[in-house]
């Protein structure tokens, strides 16, 4: 009778065991099902991924012809091309406000130029830092001399509000700052300008753009270094954050990164305070003469008439009777074969030198048909300066270091070897001054980013 109730006892445990295993996998079940797809599988089901992003020349842009451009812009789109779908910008007026849509689900990730900071972290998901920059203490020229911290206490700082610069100016004491809710990074570097507040801080990339605009600023103190960008996601999205991690490698090592680094910051650190501010002053007395000029020579050869412009001024300073010591002459700057070849009979007549410098540009264009833009224009002008046969040497030498010949990203790395012997001993047109064209072209962006405007 007792082995009875035992084995009775025993099959009850076992049916309650059982019963409480099926609710278990049952809650998992209707856990599983509650919480519903990942936001990745969203984002594919939807064929949608939505950005949240700021409006500056550092992340999210439109161009002269109305096409969004931008670093974020160039990234989200590859990244949403991995993926397989396409992209919504939501464009926000500051930081705040797009952590704010972020924390809200109003997006699927906060691409703005965002530092990566330990009290974000502890909030948002981190994706790989993409770029590194520095803070900087922006002042203008004329104010007090700063060598170190101390000289920086009781001077007025002004910063945009809900930034990371907040957080690095709080690890100095000494300091004393407030926020704006107002203004952006830029517009605060315009402010201290025109001298209306003392300083301000900003990224270095910001600093080096503006400080083409406004060359009165100057950095005063690094405040930080170091400090790495990336994109954010909200909290318990390791699908998307992995997704995100996994574009990127590829995105890194198939050399598009270095590509989109090139295109927005390869040409704003160098920068000489004495011809921006002469270029600045001729902008308003010398290129109203030629503007006409260039936009119709650019016109008849598909060439933009702001670039053809500011190689003008690279040639010759938009000065019709410059002449160089190696004989060429005029507002562009021809040789006396050059100008023959295409019709010029007077190298000092202006609207003569300036179509037949059109047609040599675009004849130099021509030789790279085949490579994409912005590339195509910075080989052509890099040809236009120091010949085809040099460029092809350099295009040749390119290929034997496993560089691409059709990416300005890695000849501008090449072109320099051309004065080496230890390369230029085995090419067919031997030595060059390669680091001109380099230069030269690396100029020329910087000129065309400062004039642009005048010929929208």
């Amino acid at each position: 009778m007792y082995y009875i109730e035992l084995v009775l006892s025993m099959q009850r445990q076992t049916i309650l065991m059982n019963y409480i295993h099926l609710l278990f996998l049952a809650s998992v079940l209707v856990v599983a099902s509650c919480s519903g797809p990942s936001q990745l599988e969203k984002i594919k089901k939807e064929g949608k991924l939505t950005v949240l992003t700021t409006n500056v020349s550092t992340t999210y842009y439109f161009d002269r012809h109305n096409e969004p451009v931008g670093p974020e812009y160039q990234m989200t789109q590859s990244f949403a091309k991995n993926l397989g779908v396409k992209v919504e910008y939501k464009v926000y007026g500051n930081t705040d406000e797009v952590l704010n849509a972020l924390r809200n689900g109003e997006g699927d990730i906060a691409a703005a130029g965002l530092t990566i900071t330990p009290e974000r972290s502890q909030e948002f998901e981190f994706g790989p830092a993409y770029q590194e920059i520095g803070e900087y203490l922006v002042c203008h020229r004329k104010g007090v001399p700063i060598e170190n911290i101390e000289d920086i206490a009781g001077i007025e700082i002004v910063v945009p509000a809900s930034t990371s610069y907040i957080d690095t100016l709080k690890k100095y004491p000494e300091l004393t700052w407030r926020a704006d809710k107002k203004f952006k990074a830029h517009q605060l570097i315009a402010e201290v300008a025109d001298r209306k507040i003392e300083c301000t801080v900003s990224d270095s990339t910001i600093f080096y753009i503006e400080r083409r605009y406004y060359p009165e600023i100057t950095s005063s103190f690094i405040l930080k270094k170091g400090t790495q960008l990336a994109w954010l996601t909200n909290k318990n999205n390791s699908d998307l954050t992995d997704a995100i991690e996994k574009w990127f490698t590829t995105y890194k090592n198939s050399g598009e990164h270095a590509w989109m680094i090139e295109k927005y910051y390869g040409y704003i650190d160098i920068f000489d305070y004495v011809d921006t501010y002469k270029l600045l002053r001729r902008v308003e007395s010398r290129l109203p003469k030629y503007k006409a000029m260039f936009i119709e020579a650019a016109k008849q050869n598909g060439l933009s008439p702001s670039m053809l412009a500011a190689q003008s001024y690279q040639e010759s300073h938009w000065d019709r009777k410059a002449k160089s010591p190696t004989g060429v002459r005029g507002i562009m700057m021809l040789t006396q074969p050059v100008a023959k070849s295409l019709g010029v009979t007077n190298r000092l007549h202006a609207e003569q030198n300036i179509y037949a410098g059109a047609k040599f540009i675009a004849k130099m264009r021509g030789m790279f048909d085949d490579v994409p833009e912005p590339d195509k224009t910075w080989l052509a002008l890099a040809t236009y300066n120091i010949g085809r046969g040099h460029i092809r040497d350099a295009q040749s030498l390119a290929r034997k270091l496993n560089k691409d010949p059709d990416k300005w990203v890695d000849m501008k790395e090449v072109l320099p070897l051309l004065s080496d012997k230890k390369y230029y001993k085995n090419l067919r047109y031997g030595y060059a001054r390669g680091n001109e064209p380099v230069r030269y072209v690396t100029r020329i962006r910087n000129y065309n980013d400062l004039i642009k405007e005048d010929f929208e």
